[in-house]
């Protein structure tokens, strides 16, 4: 692991398209700030383990559990309007 110091304002760069900036840093916390691609998720440790957790238990689910939790959702809506084959 690379550990860099750095202070409020000042910046660390990732690849060509990554920033992370010390925002605030309060007692034993530090804000930071992070700009990447849209593409790019970015996510907090605790969420990305739930979010690893509920996609495993979502490719465990039986054809039968996956229809009950369709059955919970209302339908999506599909644009009843025609699309466009005039080019605009």
């Amino acid at each position: 692991m690379l550990v860099l110091s750095r202070h409020r304002d000042e910046s660390i760069i990732i690849g060509d398209d990554i920033v992370i900036t010390v925002v605030d840093i309060r007692g034993d916390k530090v804000r930071l700030g992070i700009a990447a691609p849209i593409e790019i998720s970015v996510h907090r440790q605790e969420v990305y383990e739930a979010i690893q957790r509920e996609n495993r238990q979502a490719s465990r689910l039986e054809p039968q559990e996956a229809r009950q939790v369709e059955s919970l959702t209302p339908p999506l809506r599909r644009d009843a309007r025609r699309p466009r084959t005039d080019g605009f």
